[in-house]
């Protein structure tokens, strides 16, 4: 593994720099019921959100035979300054969800909405400009950067797709002001890849997500590759600059304690679909469906005496595949409330009736037809 500097072994909770500066403010609307306090409406508004490829045969003339349903119909909200974290199995859909928010997949159906505008339905200089405010850190720091490009370059090839937002001529300086926003020497701008370590590599990467001063920053789990320190360097770099540019996550992990950490609400998805959504204390303390106390319920416990007490959930069977997935409940073949409606009626995702109206935590959307509260143990 490559020694970290010590620039970025420092921790990222020194003053705040100058530089790159955070966009202005806009005026929100009146909130709605609902949503969370002082949120506003929604910035990112996602409803019912499908795709599907297709599984062909044959070699000159293709026949269609089916389809891989990646995401089922996906909804959520996102509202501005908040981090929404996605977990799930591999395999559920997180990362073509993260695509799909980007429009680097084309959805089967759905609408993703930006600021009430249905980006799905944009192309050309229309998506262009919403990609502007939209932006992504991948998932591979290794991979996701240019090896023949140079630090400046890769940061700096954002401004040649939007000019308007540097002259060419500020544009250097611009680059290591990014550098320095993500606790990197402006200095490295003529440094290639392969120079930096893991961590390095990912904070070029979200100073290139940072250069158009976006409002979203979709995040397609940022730090699973690398090492648990550094993990923890790259998570409070985020969290330092959503308050310093009071930006929007999407942060997708499978990471439970990082998703937490990090998260306003939290969204547990299972093939293709959302199964729970709500916040972190109400998804991690008080899950309602049983797919989300069973994952849970396999996070290791430090805690002897802790681990003792805990109901350890252990499903049955495989995760049945996206291309054939059950018909009603996707979860029904390995839960252990199944019953015969849940296999031919689809549960919808919103607040149970046994807790609607109620001051509980309880009282969060759950995809279950008998959801029920069920209190986690922590280690003390």
């Amino acid at each position: 593994m490559a020694e970290l500097s010590k620039n970025d072994e420092a921790l990222v909770d020194s003053p705040d720099r100058t530089g790159v500066q955070p966009p202005a403010a806009e005026a929100k609307p009146a909130g709605t019921a609902g949503a969370p306090v002082d949120r506003g409406e929604p910035i990112l508004r996602v409803r019912n959100l499908v795709k599907h490829f297709p599984m062909t045969q044959g070699i000159l003339f293709k026949k269609k035979i089916g389809a891989v349903k990646a995401v089922d119909g996906v909804s959520f909200d996102l509202h501005q300054g908040e981090t929404l974290g996605i977990v799930g199995e591999s395999g559920c859909g997180k990362s073509t969800v993260a695509k799909l928010l980007m429009s680097l997949e084309t959805a089967t159906s759905g609408e993703v909405f930006y600021k009430g505008q249905d980006i799905t339905r944009l192309s050309g200089r229309a998506l262009k400009a919403v990609r502007r405010n939209i932006q992504m850190v991948f998932q591979d720091p290794y991979t996701s950067l240019n090896p023949r490009m140079t630090v400046g370059d890769i940061i700096g090839e954002p401004f040649d797709i939007h000019p308007e937002v540097a002259p060419k001529g500020d544009r250097s300086r611009r680059v290591q002001e990014l550098l320095d926003v993500v606790g990197l020497n402006p200095e490295y701008i003529n440094r290639y890849p392969h120079q930096f370590s893991g961590g390095q590599r990912q904070r070029i990467g979200i100073a290139r997500g940072l250069a158009l001063n976006p409002e979203i920053i979709v995040c397609d789990e940022p730090v699973s590759a690398l090492d648990v320190s550094v993990q923890a360097q790259v998570i409070n770099l985020m969290g330092k600059l959503q308050d310093e540019f009071d930006l929007s996550y999407v942060f997708i992990a499978h990471d439970l304690s990082i998703v937490r950490h990090i998260s306003d609400r939290v969204g547990v998805m299972y093939l293709g679909r959302m199964a729970e959504i709500g916040t972190d204390t109400q998804i991690y303390d008080h899950p309602t469906h049983p797919y989300t106390q069973a994952l849970l319920s396999a996070v290791p416990v430090p805690d002897p005496e802790s681990r003792e007490v805990r109901e350890r959930i252990i499903l049955s069977g495989d995760v049945p595949s996206p291309a054939n997935p059950p018909s009603g409940c996707s979860f029904r073949t390995r839960c252990w409330k199944a019953e015969d409606k849940c296999a031919t009626e689809v549960p919808l995702l919103a607040v149970p009736e046994r807790f609607a109206g109620r001051d509980t935590p309880a009282a969060h959307e759950s995809a279950c037809h008998f959801a029920e509260e069920k209190d986690v143990v922590h280690a003390a």
